[in-house]
């Protein structure tokens, strides 16, 4: 069985390797050390996450997925700016007292 010329073996192996990256994603989110690499162990998680919903949008052979790939894109790009800022800035920008 084929998905528009994608060999499904390929595509369950891709699966596979993005199924052990976030786990190891997640490793790194647990382990830490320091609150700036749990942020971008959360925001590798969010690309990996992106890449297996492609992926599953080429094995189903269905764009709708896609558009929640670019959905989920833009909110983990708000993210990691948000917390740049609050890194940069050293604390929640509305409690100023």
């Amino acid at each position: 069985m084929e998905a528009k010329g994608i060999p499904t073996v390929f595509t369950e192996i891709l699966s596979g390797i993005l199924v052990v990256a976030v786990v190891l994603a997640f490793i790194r989110l647990a382990r830490g050390p320091s609150l700036p690499d749990r942020a971008v162990a959360l925001d590798l998680v969010a690309t990996i996450v992106i890449g297996l919903i492609g992926v599953y949008a080429v094995m189903t052979s269905e764009a709708r997925f896609l558009d929640l790939a670019v959905v989920l894109a833009l909110i983990a790009f708000l993210g990691t700016v948000a917390f740049a800022r609050f890194i940069a800035k050293g604390g929640l920008p509305w409690d100023r007292s």
